[in-house]
């Protein structure tokens, strides 16, 4: 397309901008239509977007995007194209629905980034800040709540940017463009892209999804027939806990496929694409066993199992864009201001001791030492949802002693890893996650592990409120008061003449402390209803060296079970209880993530030796997750 002249005073600085996205941050974004910026927008994207300029008619948003004062990025939304047979299809309306709730349908028709930008993550991450602003500004413009955004991607581009901000590709345009009232076919195939803004849209129109028309069929040359699965191959508790009926049961096996679709450009051949759908199917399917040669056998034959196992091991696939893509994409789903990040970590009983890491350490799950590998994982929960953000292996320290070192590579341990303990993971796995910039929190939570080791809250103090469990047997200096505790008003510290007991005690003695009564509380809305418990919550001061430290809020739960919960949390004194709450039941999802992943996802049923194996089959399983997340957002 031929660029319009347009011209502007504007000065652009074209100093080259390397750098990570939280390095980039704080990002301004400006609505241009109709303001003195709107000229600016104008030029930009005549001069560095590859369609050049186009005069827009009918509603139309234009925004600029500003990193302090440097103009970086520009981007619009105008009325959606009339006719798609791919989008058609997928929203499955009639020729009158169309023309009746196409105003609905916003097109994002232009997306530029300054060709001297070049920053990680910023292309996907303004798509998703985007899609905020339209949500608003777009109804207050024009009176009109978009239900369906549309785009289209240029045969040139791989769209990587619009699958990482979680949008749908659909397939390719046929290569026609509409001119008055005629078609004419100019052969220049686009990849067609949605995102749905409301769940419910096809009930506003009043349709349902049609399957695709021939010349859209999202089937791939080659694609794992067994992959569309029927009703009786996935795992039935699945289905029921995430409210599946057999009336949409059927659109799932496309449904993962489409999904799958999104990590495609992680693959270097077509083969590894096929394993990856086979596995992913694998742990979603009835299999009693979810490891690699169960899959294998189900989904692709005899003849595949030692591929799939190579797969795993050292088949040169990437990795860290999958798990780049994977983290994006739940970050897109879930993040919210109020979130939280917490840190727990999991084990895995093994029989043999030839599985990297392996030792006999203690095993959580069976509370005790016993022979199993570890992981240190990191989570995230808001009020939104909740999924495994990163993990890591612990390679206990005699794995990096002489005697250990053919274990290590038949293992596939990477030469230069050294021994670390899971404190020092669990901090470059939080740092990690916060380079992403994607995950909001100014909470941390943590499990007893983490929470009882003052070195490491100490070290996350400076970023975090930590929420961190405590072992009962945790001493405490008991900040007392004359006479009886007064009853609780609701907010902020307890109002009370404090003075530290003279010694420290333990927290289940404050547990039992008749003088501290229990307080029934509702914690929150769960799936089953109300959540109520019994709760003790004051200020205490840490014991250091047998001496009184810091204050700190203790924070006792007792559930319905009798069972006693201790944490403790660096957050201010004048911190609501209320707030205390709130993150309480934000530190327990990561529970039952796990819970979920190694019941139903197949998270401890790997057979797989190597250091790359089990943490490319825990990305797997957290992909499986976020799918059946994202299934449980859509019905």
């Amino acid at each position: 397309m031929k660029k319009s002249i347009v011209k502007t005073d504007f000065k652009f600085d074209k100093t080259p901008i390397e750098c990570t996205l939280p390095e980039l941050q704080p990002l301004k974004f400006v609505l241009a239509s109709k303001t003195p910026l709107e000229p600016v927008w104008d030029y930009a994207v005549s001069e560095y977007h590859y369609l050049g300029y186009d005069m827009m008619i009918g509603p139309r948003l234009k925004y600029v995007v500003f990193s302090e004062k440097k103009f970086i990025a520009a981007f619009s939304f105008n009325q959606a194209a009339y006719k798609i047979g791919s989008r058609d299809s997928y929203i499955g309306w009639n020729d009158e629905q169309r023309i009746k709730f196409l105003p609905l349908i916003i097109n994002n028709n232009r997306f530029l980034i300054l060709p001297w930008v070049n920053v990680k993550n910023l292309a996907s991450h303004i798509l998703s800040r985007s899609i905020k602003l339209l949500r608003m500004d777009w109804p207050a413009i024009y009176n009109k709540d978009p239900i369906l955004l549309e785009t289209f991607v240029d045969e040139r581009f791989e769209g990587t940017c619009y699958k990482a901000a979680n949008w749908i590709y659909l397939g390719e345009t046929q290569g026609y463009a509409r001119k008055g009232g005629l078609y004419t076919y100019h052969g220049k195939r686009k990849g067609v892209y949605v995102y749905p803004l409301t769940r419910d849209f096809r009930n506003i129109i009043g349709c349902a999804e049609r399957p695709p028309s021939r010349a859209f069929n999202l089937k791939k040359e080659g694609r794992l027939e067994k992959m569309m699965i029927q009703s009786n191959e996935w795992n039935p508790n699945l289905l029921e806990e995430a409210g599946i009926t057999q009336e949409t049961v059927e659109q799932l096996g496309q449904l993962l496929l489409d999904y799958h679709d999104s990590f495609s450009v992680c693959y270097n051949h077509k083969n590894q694409e096929m394993f990856g759908e086979a596995y992913l199917a694998g742990l979603m399917g009835g299999l009693e066993r979810k490891s690699v040669e169960p899959i294998a056998l189900k989904y692709l034959g005899d003849t595949h199992v030692r591929g799939l196992q190579r797969f795993f091991k050292d088949s040169p696939w990437n990795y860290v864009e999958m798990e780049r893509l994977y983290q994006a994409r739940l970050s897109s789903n879930i993040a919210d201001p109020g979130g939280m990040l917490t840190i727990d970590s999991s084990e895995f009983p093994k029989k043999g001791k030839e599985s990297a890491g392996v030792a006999r350490q203690h095993c959580g799950i069976l509370g005790k030492t016993e022979n199993c590998q570890s992981g240190v994982f990191v989570g995230y929960t808001s009020q939104i949802g909740y999924g495994l953000v990163d993990c890591e292996l612990y390679m206990p320290e005699k794995w990096f002693k002489d005697n250990y070192k053919d274990r290590r590579e038949d293992c596939a341990v990477p030469a230069d890893l050294e021994f670390k303990t899971k404190n020092e993971i669990a901090l470059d796995l939080i740092k990690g996650v916060q380079k992403t910039g994607g995950f909001p929190a100014k909470w941390l939570g943590c499990d007893s592990f983490f929470g009882r080791n003052a070195a490491f809250l100490d070290t996350i103090s400076d970023d975090f409120y930590y929420f961190a469990d405590l072992l009962k047997n945790m001493l405490v200096f008991h900040i007392g008061v004359e006479s009886a505790v007064p009853e609780y008003g609701g907010k902020g510290a307890l109002p009370q003449k404090m003075k530290a007991s003279a010694a420290p005690i333990a927290v289940s003695d404050i547990a039992l402390d008749d003088n501290i009564p229990w307080k029934t509380v509702q914690l929150g809305e769960g799936a089953k209803g109300p959540i109520i418990s019994e709760i003790k919550c004051l200020r205490v001061h840490e014991c250091r060296d047998k001496l009184p430290g810091r204050e700190r809020w203790l924070y006792i739960r007792r559930f319905e079970d009798g069972k006693i919960k201790y944490s403790n949390s660096n957050a201010p004194a004048n911190t609501p209880i209320e707030e205390l709450n709130r993150v309480g039941l934000l530190r327990w999802p990561i529970e039952q993530c796990f819970e979920e992943c190694k019941n139903e996802l197949g998270m401890d049923h790997y057979e797989i030796r190597s250091y790359p194996g089990w943490h490319r089959h825990m990305l797997f399983v957290f992909l499986a997750q976020l799918f059946l997340l994202e299934v449980r957002f859509m019905f």
